[in-house]
């Protein structure tokens, strides 16, 4: 039996995010006991280890053939002679798909343009002999093995009359664009006139900060397998939005949504890439024409070719105080690259709008229009940028108003978000930069640079805030099976990259129905599956909780009313009972108590099975949410070469209920360390003669490595959000935040040099 929910707009009052209204909070709350926070091993993991757990390019099929990509050499214009007669002719060759014979498809719409949209550019797929950037996918090959596919695309020749293209940052800015939003919160914030009081303040900060493109590189790569029965399509992906991606595909295809059927269970790594790209497309074309499932696994050249990162930013913050710290004027301006097919600018001032009391603030950013790969959302979009050119500037002004950086931070705390005026749901910034300070040791740095030194090695402290918001997704749902024997499982198409998704609401369901961990299942990753939302912006946990609780609401009401009249629970709504030890109990009187099997047993049931829909985000539009951290860095520089090295990391973090002490101290190490990459070593080499990517490997973009990455030191409030679901706010991208200044601010306290353009390398310290 399925019982299914009203609407949330249908039951007013059900939905009490308040920790002091919500029984599961209240029992489990920051003190740690019950399964929620505890360090519980990521489930998946023993099938991991054991090479169990079947990712994308895993799958097996009668049949399959591999594909590889041929890849165009210019930035625009269109191909005039394609051969492929030696490919085709190639040992093992299939097919080679071009755009001569795919079959006729839709364009990806936009992500965020409409339910089903869920692509990162808005052209169409290999469609006619346009070329849009260089790199772009000009044929397809499928072939009997790998070797032969790859051997076979190498044989594709291609000529083309080219058409001027902007591949200049500097070219491209002279004609700079406002958008009309940006991720739909307003281009351009003015409070007051701030350059007017920057003019008339006592102490003044003017600089331009510049940070480079980046390119996901997650160590699995992009992959799919995909088949065809008739006109149904099994997808298995490497994807970060499932349903978005079977969406979007019945679009492309002209399909009826349920003959759309993506899976993504196991996902080596996102940080925002693992979206829709060509190479699912093709895939998919390629396998219609020819007959049999397709495998495609990108290179890592071609995910550099086809896959977009991070853009670059040149961002100018101007800060004007008194002469006591307080901000007269707090201005942050800048441009982005862009493409003109998609929509994803790099949104760097959105920190400054939350983070700072100031009397004045002018707040604006544009982009300028390129040739090239349409970039795209990259672990903290915005924030790990904004924050660098943010918090380098703070303290600079903190050196020249003679004040300790966590000061001067103390002394611009608001009391309310600077610019939407609302009030916080929850905010300890302040706490936790006390709390690393002490841990870190803040008070032995000297407010002098070039005062600490080991030989050749100057040492240097720098701190410098993280930030990011809180979101909530609407549109998921939950279902909860119960058998006779008492094992509950939670069901919802969401995604498990990595972060311990399923672990984390295992512990949540466990700890709300009052069953041993053991006992709960969680099924996730499937399209067939309820809707799920998808796996980014540090959504996913709060997000997924609020549909089990709304699904957890409807379970518990549904055996209320499979318990009857001859139940010690006669009589009782939900507001009247509590989930405890298998089963569910009158708040105020422990007799009164019957378990979830002698319910389903005396009713008849072998099951019972409910599904409910998540509320929408009400707590996002009443108060600001975010997450908050200090970050600590000490680095040693050396005096005769200008090598960096991070010496010592501590992050502390203010991010609500911490859920699971294990994972979260996991994702905050991650996040830190992708921004230690951000600081000091990752940069897409992009050449403007041609706009091709030159660095496209890991052996010329270097992400950190063990010996680049230090101990790390995590500590957290452990205050619930009381606004959130579960009371925990998002964790999975804060910790990349704020990393580049602290990096930088360090480095500047050691060597008495600023470093105003990402990464620090050693030719900037020479």
């Amino acid at each position: 039996m399925s019982a299914h929910s009203d609407p949330a707009s249908a039951r007013p009052g059900r939905w009490q995010p308040a920790v002091t209204q919500d029984p599961i909070l209240r029992k489990h709350g920051a003190q740690g006991n019950g399964p929620l926070g505890q360090p519980v091993s990521r489930i998946e993991g023993p099938l991991k280890v054991q090479g169990k757990a079947r990712f994308a390019a895993e799958f097996p099929y009668e049949g399959l053939c591999y594909a590889a990509l041929a890849f165009s050499t210019i930035a625009r214009g269109r191909i005039t002679t394609l051969d492929t007669a030696a490919a085709e002719a190639a040992p093992g060759v299939v097919l080679v798909m071009t755009h001569r014979n795919a079959p006729r498809m839709k364009a990806p719409s936009l992500m965020m343009s409409s339910p089903t949209a869920a692509g990162a550019s808005e052209l169409p797929v290999m469609q006619d002999d346009q070329i849009h950037w260089n790199g772009q996918p000009i044929a397809v090959v499928l072939a009997e093995t790998q070797e032969q596919a790859d051997h076979a695309a190498s044989l594709v020749r291609a000529e083309y009359a080219a058409l001027p293209a902007v591949t200049s940052f500097d070219d491209a800015k002279k004609t700079p664009r406002q958008l009309d939003n940006i991720l739909g919160q307003p281009p351009v914030v003015e409070i007051g006139d701030a350059e007017a009081a920057l003019k008339a303040a006592e102490v003044r900060v003017d600089q331009i900060y510049r940070t480079p493109r980046h390119n996901h590189n997650a160590i699995e790569l992009h992959a799919a397998t995909v088949a065809w029965t008739g006109d149904e399509l099994r997808v298995h992906d490497a994807s970060q939005l499932l349903d978005l991606t079977a969406g979007q595909l019945a679009d492309i295809f002209g399909l009826e949504a349920d003959k759309v059927r993506v899976s993504s269970p196991y996902v080596g790594g996102g940080f925002g890439g693992k979206c829709l790209w060509d190479h699912q497309i093709l895939a998919c074309a390629a396998a219609r024409l020819a007959g049999r499932p397709v495998r495609i696994m990108l290179s890592r050249e071609g995910v550099f070719r086809i896959v977009g990162g991070r853009t670059l930013t040149e961002q100018r913050v101007a800060l004007g105080a008194s002469a006591d710290g307080r901000l007269d004027a707090l201005i942050h301006t800048g441009i982005v690259a862009m493409t003109t097919h998609n929509s994803c600018p790099e949104q760097f001032t959105f920190p400054t709008r939350h983070l700072y009391a100031a009397k004045t603030v002018r707040l604006a950013q544009a982009v300028a229009d390129m040739d090239m790969v349409a970039n795209t959302f990259m672990r903290a979009p915005g924030e790990s940028v904004g924050t660098f050119a943010l918090e380098c500037a703070i303290d600079e002004l903190a050196e020249k108003l003679g004040l300790d950086p966590i000061e001067l931070r103390r002394r611009i705390e608001p009391d309310k978000d600077p610019t939407s005026g609302k009030p916080f749901s929850s905010r300890h910034l302040i706490e936790a930069y006390e709390k690393g300070a002490a841990r870190f040791g803040w008070d032995r740095r000297s407010p002098t640079p070039r005062q600490r030194r080991d030989g050749e090695w100057l040492i240097g402290m720098g701190c410098a805030t993280a930030t990011y918001p809180y979101h909530r997704f609407p549109g998921g749902a939950a279902r909860i099976r119960l058998t006779a024997g008492g094992h509950v499982t939670v069901s919802t198409a969401v995604h498990d990259m990595g972060m311990g998704t399923a672990t984390v609401q295992i512990q949540h369901v466990a700890a709300r129905l009052g069953v041993p961990l053991g006992r709960v299942t969680f099924e996730y990753g499937d399209t067939t599956l309820p809707r799920g939302v998808i796996a980014g912006g540090s959504t996913q946990t709060a997000s997924v909780g609020g549909a089990v609780i709304a699904a957890t609401e409807v379970f518990v009401e549904e055996l209320l009313k499979l318990a009857g009249n001859d139940s010690p629970l006669a009589g009782l709504s939900l507001a009247d009972v509590e989930t405890r030890d298998g089963g569910i109990g009158h708040r105020d009187d422990p007799a009164r108590f019957e378990s979830y099997e002698s319910i389903l047993r005396r009713s008849g049931r072998d099951e019972l099975s409910c599904e409910a829909d998540a509320p929408p985000p009400a707590e996002m539009e009443a108060f600001s949410m975010h997450s908050y951290g200090a970050q600590f860095c000490e680095v040693r520089v050396s005096e005769i070469t200008g090598e960096t090295r991070v010496s010592r990391f501590l992050g502390s973090f203010d991010a609500g209920r911490i859920l699971n002490a294990k994972t979260a101290t996991s994702q905050f190490k991650g996040g830190i360390i992708m921004g230690l990459g951000l600081a000091l070593t990752e940069e897409t080499n992009f050449d403007p003669r041609t706009g091709r990517i030159v660095n496209a490997s890991l052996a010329e973009y270097h992400v950190p490595v063990q010996m680049d990455v230090p101990s790390i030191d995590i500590l957290y409030t452990d205050i619930p959000d009381p606004q959130a679901p579960m009371g925990a706010r998002g964790i999975g991208e804060i910790g990349i935040t704020g990393v580049g200044a602290a990096v930088a601010n360090a480095v500047y306290n050691a060597t008495g040099k600023r470093i105003r353009d990402l990464p620090i390398t050693l030719d900037k310290l020479m």
